[in-house]
């Protein structure tokens, strides 16, 4: 299938649309002042040393300084070449015996820095590639644990002879990262050749510069969408400024050879993003109702546990009888589904609430549909049958914030529940909770702040009920609307 990528870049933003014909299938999102350290190596220079907490600080040039722990410290063992952590049981050596005040260090990020705490370090270098982590340090060779057990050891005698090929260059260990589990030998020495080449940099860097130098930072979305989404399908990746142009050029003339001459430079006087109106598509990519050409439709839920897709035929009643009607929507709706699912970048525990279909023939045909449109995601997917409730189990790997995680934040009005209480049930809210005040305290008058709407009400329909309060406790209420206030928000002032 043909792809197309565009990317959209601004000072303070970068976009990038994954299309397929005519139609987005995945956005990706980075911001400036939200890029994470996460992979940074940096030169650091330890400040401090604390034996009682097994931790040093080391400064690597930020506003705080960074936490490297005893246990994400390699040491050299006695009589050994290469630098390892203590073996499982073995105590780890103390890290007043590793490191010292004053030393210079290499040190890779692993933990952003989170409120008041500077980040977390590792002596551990690993750098990631599109099939590949390189481990410079180690002359390990492995896979992810995520491949399935039966293909681990074939993968791994390929990888071993790909490494210990005297021509790619030879040293460090590597480990197939879950995506290269079907990767052609070619791609996997591409992907070795580059990971040797940055390492080269980065020692390079080393000697070079002084302490508390950043000698390497992990990819920005640019540099990834070569390393990580060109493929054999892509047919153009195109861009709309011309500085970035020339950047992602160098790069992928270096680094991505294969990828290099499907850049092009957008000129056009339209956005690049309004050639297939990506906005609208983002704008709807928010929302909860999915509509289906057919007049069907989804429900896409996004909880904190699972997101659950709910299918309904909607208006659509073209096909001859009501299996039919339900097998063409369902059939639509599996290939809707899958694209949501990359558009949103959706993760973890995904179900599926097809409608209910009598015949099997119907079921594993769409099942199999289903399927087919899950395999062209480049994120890994595991999908079961139909269950007995009729439903669909699975699962997507989660790769980074879904879409409206990245987007959105919680409503400041129903703190993201979706709903709010009605007008009426917040006056009653407020009917009782002036009945406890009254016997309570002696005030001369009770003031309510509400909500305009809530205020209406007490005027209008509830004039009734408060004037009646009123009486009761014999003290006045007056009301007072303020718009800035939520619908459920109020407050009772005691005059």
């Amino acid at each position: 299938m043909q792809q197309d990528i565009l990317i959209n870049w601004s000072p303070q933003e970068t976009r990038v649309a994954v299309v397929e014909h005519g139609a987005v299938q995945e956005l990706h999102v980075e911001r400036t002042l939200e890029r994470g350290l996460v992979g940074n190596v940096y030169l650091g220079k330890v400040s401090r040393v604390l034996p009682g907490m097994q931790s040093a600080f080391i400064d690597i040039g930020l506003e705080r300084a960074a936490f490297l722990h005893v246990a994400d410290v390699w040491h050299r063992q006695e009589g050994g070449e290469a630098p390892m952590f203590a073996r499982k049981g073995e105590p780890p050596v103390p890290i007043e015996k590793q490191v010292f005040e004053g030393q210079s260090l290499m040190v890779q990020v692993i933990k952003d820095p989170i409120g008041t705490k500077g980040a977390r370090l590792s002596t551990q270098i690993s750098i990631a590639g599109r099939l590949l982590v390189f481990l410079p340090q180690d002359d390990h060779v492995g896979v992810s644990q995520k491949i399935p057990v039966d293909e681990r050891d074939a993968l791994r005698a390929r990888l071993q002879a790909l490494v210990g090929d005297k021509a790619s260059g030879g040293g460090g260990g590597f480990i197939l990262r879950t995506n290269g589990e079907d990767s052609t030998d070619a791609e996997l020495a591409e992907d070795i050749a580059y990971l040797r080449k940055t390492w080269a940099r980065i020692k390079d860097a080393s000697l070079r510069l002084p302490p508390m130098s950043l000698l390497h930072q992990d990819l920005s979305l640019l540099q990834r969408v070569l390393r990580d989404l060109v493929g054999e399908e892509t047919a153009t990746i195109r861009i709309d400024s011309r500085e970035q142009f020339s950047m992602l050029q160098a790069f992928g003339r270096e680094f991505m050879p294969a990828a290099a001459p499907k850049l092009q430079l957008y000129k056009g006087e339209r956005p690049i993003f309004d050639l297939y109106a990506i906005d609208e598509e983002v704008a709807r990519a928010l929302g909860r109702r999915v509509d289906l050409k057919s007049g069907g439709y989804l429900i896409v839920d996004q909880t904190e546990a699972l997101t659950t897709i709910d299918v309904n035929t909607g208006g659509y009643v073209g096909a001859r009888n009501f299996d039919d009607t339900i097998f063409k929507t369902n059939l639509e709706a599996a290939q809707a589904i899958a694209r949501q699912l990359r558009l949103r970048n959706l993760g973890g525990i995904v179900i599926a609430d097809f409608i209910d279909m009598a015949r099997e023939d119907h079921q594993h045909a769409v099942l199999a549909e289903f399927k087919k449109q899950l395999s062209r995601d480049r994120v890994k997917t595991m999908a079961g049958g139909f269950s007995q409730l009729g439903l669909v189990e699975m699962t997507r790997k989660r790769t980074r914030e879904s879409l409206a995680h990245m987007l959105c934040e919680p409503c400041e009005h129903c703190q993201g529940k979706g709903i709010v209480k009605t007008a009426r049930s917040v006056c009653y809210d407020i009917l009782r909770e002036i009945l406890r005040e009254a016997r309570q305290f002696n005030p001369r008058e009770f003031r309510v702040v509400a909500s305009p709407r809530v205020v209406e009400l007490f005027l209008d329909e509830e004039s009734q009920h408060l004037a009646g309060l009123s009486d009761f406790i014999g003290k006045p209420i007056s009301l007072q609307a303020e718009t800035a206030v939520g619908q459920e928000q109020y407050d009772i002032v005691l005059l």
